[in-house]
């Protein structure tokens, strides 16, 4: 096995150029004036798995973005392993916020700095280390599966998995996009909440009216929105929304000052809601407003406002629903809107919560496989955020294990400016993976999931 490290280590610095390319692409599929990059993203990594030494290789796409799929085939009763990340990234929002190009990978500290360092290209480049330090032959079958439209939901991923469904069958899936639990300590994600959204517009008036003739005798629009978007939290910030579902977190130890720290908070802000911070953070439901639609401060006149909208993200706990919790919400809105505003609701994206039961040889390996890499042993997390795909892999393949890794931590911040990738993260990342595979090999004489 310490040979198998000293490969990851040799293979790193190509890897690292190799990923320093696909950051120069900007595979945004989100903006239809880039969608072009999307498609040269994809034939990027097609070059790096043919030259990594994969010889079944093919773009697939059913009504959405490229995504590739690469096959290894698996030794005589050895198993396969399917290897997920994605070349798709999010927007860069306002480049003038990046300390440097977000399209120009550049090192600071001992850190990548670029959009889709980490979330998710480090996926491609952790993928390509394992397998090259394997001499492009290794002791298992692997199935790499790259997605090019995850930051924009995946709507088209139940087609692929159901028109590839046999190319990308396996006994194991290893999904590289969530978190470390911190630079030094690797984590296994067990549980991630789900997801739902929707916009809710209010109107008082079929058109604007004077402040000082009528303020004070009819309601404006934004009045009543904002009434109604503060009846969603009580006075300590917890979800007052009945029906919603909660399940139960780890007794895993997040002090204040890590809070702070992670998150950014500012001095004398504090923090919402009750219970312990994985609690809150992995295990209940989230309400928050991610968005209003309404005269801006720039335009503003002296003018009762007729109409207002604003946008709602929802995450649900592990074992809840993702629609009847949307249902819950928009029941709330409708039975709480004052002054009798005319209100609708226009429901969005669905994904649901999943929960993983990380007992048995699979998880075992990779926990051994953890501690050789990192030198500690790997914490079972939760995620506040959502992955809904995660759902659809364990419904196409039911019997397949799945890990949820990554090369992300706290310090990441994916789908913010000046998103980085942890240098020292990515080399534990592709050392654990490739000892992974080998240790597979090894309890391939277990039955999986026995």
């Amino acid at each position: 096995m310490t040979d198998l490290v000293e490969r990851v280590r040799e293979v790193l610095p190509s890897v690292r150029r190799d990923l320093e390319d696909l950051v120069r692409i900007e595979s945004v599929w989100a903006d239809p004036a880039r969608r072009d990059e999307v498609h040269r993203s994809a034939q990027a990594v097609v070059e790096l798995l043919s030259h990594a030494g994969f010889g079944d290789i093919q773009i697939v796409s059913e009504g959405g973005a490229p995504a590739v799929i690469a096959r290894h085939p698996a030794p005589p009763g050895a198993p396969t392993v399917l290897l997920y990340a994605h070349h798709d990234v999010q927007p860069e929002g306002d480049r003038e916020h990046w300390i440097s190009p977000p399209f120009e990978p550049t090192e600071r500290g001992g850190r990548l700095y670029g959009r889709g360092t980490a979330d998710d290209k480090a996926g491609i480049a952790t993928h390509l280390a394992a397998f090259r330090a394997h001499g492009g032959q290794p002791p298992v079958g692997v199935t790499v599966f790259v997605e090019g439209e995850e930051e924009s939901g995946s709507p088209s991923l139940g087609r692929l998995l159901e028109a590839h469904r046999d190319a990308l069958n396996a006994d194991v899936i290893v999904i590289a996009d969530s978190d470390n639990w911190s630079t030094e300590t690797p984590a296994l994600t067990v549980s991630l909440r789900g997801m739902a959204d929707c916009v809710v517009e209010v109107a008082t008036l079929d058109h604007g009216l004077h402040s000082g003739l009528w303020g004070g005798v009819v309601p404006d629009a934004l009045t009543v929105l904002v009434r109604l978007l503060a009846s969603l939290h009580d006075d300590d910030g917890n979800v007052a929304v009945e029906g919603l579902h909660e399940s139960s977190a780890a007794a895993v130890d997040y002090p204040p000052e890590r809070v702070r720290a992670d998150s950014g908070l500012l001095d004398g802000v504090s923090e919402i809601g009750c219970g312990s911070v994985p609690q809150r953070l992995w295990a209940k439901p989230a309400i928050t407003v991610i968005g209003i639609d309404t005269t801006s401060v720039a335009a503003a006149s002296n003018t009762l406002i007729p109409r207002a909208r604003a946008k709602i993200s929802i995450r649900v706990a592990p074992g809840g629903d993702a629609v009847a919790h949307l249902d819950a919400v928009e029941a709330h809105l409708r039975q709480h809107t004052p002054w009798g505003a005319q209100v609708e609701v226009i429901r969005g994206e669905i994904g649901q919560p999943y929960a993983i039961d990380a007992s048995g040889p699979i998880y075992d390996a990779a926990r051994a496989a953890f501690r050789q890499a990192w030198g500690v042993d790997a914490i079972d997390m939760g995620m506040g955020g959502s992955i809904p795909f995660i759902a659809e892999f364990a419904a196409a393949f039911p019997q397949a294990k799945i890990l949820v890794t990554g090369v992300e931590d706290p310090g990441t911040q994916a789908h913010s400016i000046n998103e980085s990738l942890d240098l020292g993260v990515l080399e534990r990342a592709a050392v654990a993976e490739a000892l992974l595979l080998a240790n597979l090999a090894r309890s391939s004489s277990n039955r999986f999931g026995e």
